[in-house]
């Protein structure tokens, strides 16, 4: 028999450790957020980005792979009706995990994972290198004042010119 190379399972067999995951993930796309242990959450987020993923396709087969994981119809119809499009310009990432600290009975780091809902805000576009304006060299103080005197040297020809043609 081949020995699972995971590590220990929650809960106990991989049956119900895949059965406990899918629940958390239904109570995680009801509520929003909810907490539990640091291990739970850290497996949990894989499965829930996973189902998001699903629900930003939002075709009939899509729903239907969710529906196999997660039995609860509202649960599923509320992950591709309302938290699909709230994610949709998300390329990932729609979880997050905060560590809140020891449970006071047995001393278990818990955590918190919650949906990132938040609207994303792009990254501005790079210019490539190639079409990147070239900076212009530094000049010394003399050669700003020489250009300094020189455009105003122009600025007062252009003025008498105009001066002379309205006389």
């Amino acid at each position: 028999m081949p020995k699972p190379n995971k590590g220990p399972r929650l809960g106990g067999g991989p049956a119900h450790e895949r059965l406990l995951l899918n629940q958390m993930a239904s109570q995680l796309f009801e509520h929003k957020r909810i907490q539990t242990t640091e291990t739970k959450a850290k497996r949990l987020q894989p499965v829930a980005e996973r189902f998001v993923t699903f629900a930003k396709r939002g075709d009939l087969h899509a729903r239907r792979r969710v529906m196999r994981s997660i039995l609860d119809k509202s649960v599923v119809h509320e992950l591709f009706t309302e938290i699909a499009p709230l994610v949709e310009n998300r390329e990932g990432g729609y979880t997050r995990i905060i560590k809140t600290g020891f449970r006071k009975g047995d001393n278990a780091p818990m955590a918190i994972i919650e949906l990132v809902l938040e609207p994303v805000n792009p990254k501005p576009k790079r210019a490539k290198k190639e079409d990147a304006p070239v900076a212009a060299p530094v000049e010394t103080e003399e050669e700003t004042a020489e250009v300094a005197e020189e455009a105003a040297a122009e600025e007062t020809t252009e003025v008498a010119a105009e001066v002379a043609e309205e006389k």
